[in-house]
């Protein structure tokens, strides 16, 4: 009786429950909730993955690192740059092993209560003020590198011993290299000099590390990926106690390849000796020393003085050596010869000439007089002529005698026009003078050049709101006013009339390919005239390089000299190549406001003409 009563409940409470759900309404579930937990967990799992990717791939170097100083101590191993000789094998730059400072900044960061310390032992053995001491660090991120900062290269033996002594973990002492330079004075001008990265450099070229040294000037600069060696990794692995268990060569370091240049060595040698000798007579300091290839274009010799010693840039103690260097109003580390800009003066001449004989301005042989002056007559005043000078009374001369005894009647003429001569005008001088590379770079493996400058009509009134006169075309006939070309530029043109039209590439590295930048044969029979009176500058009486005529071979020449400075100075230049009929060298000598004009220039030009063909030609 009590179980059935007990069913009959259960009954009675499962339809209630059942009656319940039969007044239920069924409403669809809304999917919102569900894509945002799907927005929420794929925004998670796009972070973790970025973060992933960016600790596993972007900062994978950053890490291994941060794991290398952990688990031991990284030493970086120096690899040497590459040799640099001349094209006979004589060594130019080399290596020297040394002892070098080093700042550890993981172990500078981690304890800074031996900072303090660091910098003071840096002032007390390195003579690092702290001032220069924070410009070291400056602009480094120290947490990001695990690599020992360079505070000073080339330790002398007390230097050694008192870091050592001072038994800090925040300064290292490792072995390096520094640059050498054998015979630095003399090759300074073509070398340039090496520095360590700063971190300008190393935001440039993340390749480049702490310790690298890299080319600062000159052919360490323009060949510094080729010269510049692979640094070499070791790990010291060690344990809780810091005591070294082991030790790990991760790579090994790769010296830089060797390059050899075009440079004569001991021609450079003689060169600067002759010339440095002169200046120092004429009681002058700046100018410049170049010699050629006229048949390929190699250089072979190039100095700016006043010169400088490029070891005192990568020595120790010569704070005060490179300080003289850096503010010398001299400019010793401007290269004259590739990126000065300097009116030619005559130098010019021979160029005007080809112009002149091509265009039918004149023939070889066609005469102009020369008093002494041009006098242009002022059409507002017929009393009072615009006069031109000449530098002495010349007489007649056809091109030979203009070009031997540099008349500036004859190129006034020929250049600007007078009487019935029609000149060439200030367009087509341009055009000429762009046709022998003037104006523009000549591609020399030389970082810094400068394009020189070439004036015209449109140029004058757009700057200065004046227009171009007569006068004007003149002066630049000659080689003077507003006119500007390199050194190199003018050589290089001097080297083209030598070899009979060919315009090459200049070139300092000797496995460089000779490129023909300009293809002037077809001036031949122009170019040959100009040459005879190139080589009556020699052998005339009156030709200005007469000095030149007892040399033991035939020269060809050219002297000038410019007004700079409103005509209060003058530099004087020489330019000249020999053998005349198969030439195997061109030189110029600039020397920077002279006493006498290319007087002085002159001299030199001989000598070093003189013990090229005693040294070099005699035996062949």
């Amino acid at each position: 009786m009590n179980r059935r009563r007990t069913e009959i409940i259960f009954e009675e409470s499962l339809s209630d429950d059942w009656s319940g759900d039969l007044e239920t309404i069924e409403v669809p579930l809304d999917n919102k909730p569900l894509l945002y937990v799907a927005v929420v967990v794929f925004a998670l799992a796009l972070a973790v993955a970025v973060r992933i990717l960016f600790l596993g791939w972007i900062r994978a170097d950053f890490y291994n690192q941060r794991v290398d100083v952990n688990l031991g101590k990284r030493e970086i191993v120096v690899a040497p740059r590459g040799l640099i000789s001349d094209r006979f094998g004589e060594v130019l730059a080399d290596n020297t092993s040394v002892f070098s400072a080093y700042l550890a900044p993981q172990e500078y960061i981690r304890h800074p209560e031996s900072q303090s310390e660091t910098k003071s032992i840096a002032q007390k053995v390195l003579d690092i003020p702290e001032d220069q001491f924070q410009e070291i660090i400056a602009g480094r991120d120290l947490e990001k590198y695990a690599e020992p900062i360079p505070l000073l290269v080339d330790l002398t033996p007390a230097q050694v011993v008192a870091l050592k002594e001072a038994n800090l973990s925040t300064l290292l002492v490792q072995n390096g290299y520094r640059r050498n330079y054998p015979e630095g004075k003399f090759f300074s001008s073509v070398l340039g000099y090496v520095g360590l990265t700063t971190p300008a450099d190393l935001a440039r070229n993340p390749s480049l590390g702490h310790q690298d040294f890299m080319g600062k000037t000159g052919l360490e600069l323009q060949y510094d990926e080729r010269l510049r060696g692979e640094s070499g990794l070791k790990i010291k692995i060690r344990d809780a106690r810091g005591n070294v268990l082991e030790e790990q060569e991760k790579a090994k370091p790769v010296i830089g390849k060797t390059l050899r240049l075009t440079i004569d060595g001991d021609l450079q040698k003689y060169f600067y000796k002759t010339m440095s000798n002169a200046l120092s007579s004429l009681g002058r300091t700046s100018g410049a020393a170049l010699a050629m290839n006229p048949q390929t274009g190699e250089v072979l010799a190039m100095i700016n003085f006043p010169v400088f010693d490029n070891n005192i840039f990568s020595s120790a103690g010569k704070k005060s050596e490179v300080k003289e260097v850096l503010s010398s109003e001299d400019k010793p580390l401007f290269n004259r010869i590739v990126s000065g800009a300097y009116s030619p003066g005559s130098t010019i001449k021979p160029l005007v000439a080809v112009a002149a004989l091509k265009e039918e301005v004149v023939t070889p042989v066609r005469s102009i007089f020369s008093p002494g002056y041009l006098d242009v007559p002022n059409p507002y005043n017929p009393d009072q002529p615009t006069r031109f000078p000449d530098w002495r009374y010349q007489g007649y001369v056809d091109v030979y005698s203009a070009i031997a005894q540099s008349s500036n009647v004859y190129f006034y003429e020929v250049g600007g026009g007078f009487g019935d001569i029609k000149g060439l005008g200030i367009s087509r001088l341009k055009e000429w003078w762009q046709k022998f590379g003037l104006g523009k770079k000549t591609g020399i493996d030389l970082p810094h050049e400068a394009e020189g400058f070439l004036p015209d009509a449109d140029w004058k009134e757009k700057s200065s709101g004046r227009v171009w006169r007569l006068g004007d075309t003149y002066n630049v006939s000659i080689g003077q006013g507003d006119l500007l070309t390199s050194p190199i530029q003018l050589l290089n043109y001097i080297s083209a009339i030598a070899n009979g039209g060919t315009l090459h590439k200049p070139i300092l590295a000797n496995d460089s390919q000779s490129e023909v930048l300009m293809d002037l044969t077809y001036l031949a029979p122009e170019i040959k005239e100009v040459q005879k009176g190139m080589r009556q500058t020699v052998v005339s009486g009156m030709g200005t390089a007469h000095l030149l005529n007892d040399l033991p071979f035939q020269v060809a020449a050219k002297t000038g000299s410019a007004q700079i400075k409103n005509n209060t100075q003058e530099n004087a230049f020489f330019v000249g190549y020999a053998p005349y009929d198969n030439p195997q060298i061109a030189i110029l000598v600039l020397v920077e406001n002279a006493k006498l004009g290319s007087l002085n220039a002159v001299p030199i030009g001989k000598e070093v003409l003189n013990w090229y063909y005693e040294n070099r030609i005699k035996g062949e």
